[in-house]
């Protein structure tokens, strides 16, 4: 399938799929016209790409997760990549308990019109 019909396929840009080609995520083989032509699995591996995107993950970390995780569209997990999701998810965590912390100084410094003291 062209890169065209797979980015129809996948509502992925053609910009965000030769990316995915390039980081080795996808394989592709190039038409006698030198374009890239790709497997109808393709279809499959651009979605959970883009979900593993979605959820913070790296090119580089996901260029590292086994085929049970790259290959597979709504694989949620494998034994490999489960202690990397944890990783990930406790970043996160870490990431949002920081937000409400400067959220909830933002919110006492509009209240009462000075700047809260350093934790």
């Amino acid at each position: 399938m062209s890169i065209g019909a797979l980015a129809r396929e996948t509502g992925a840009s053609v910009r965000s799929i030769r990316h995915y080609d390039e980081h080795g995520l996808l394989t592709s083989a190039r038409a006698s016209n030198g374009y890239r032509i790709f497997p109808p699995t393709a279809i499959q591996q651009v979605k959970q790409i883009q979900r593993l995107i979605a959820t913070g993950f790296s090119m580089t970390e996901i260029r590292r997760f086994p085929d049970c995780m790259r290959l597979i569209e709504g694989a949620v997990s494998c034994p490999e990549t489960s202690e990397i999701q944890r990783k990930r998810l406790a970043s996160i965590e870490r990431q949002i308990a920081d937000l409400e912390r400067r959220r909830a100084r933002l919110c006492q410094m509009l209240a009462e019109g000075t700047a809260p003291p350093l934790d």
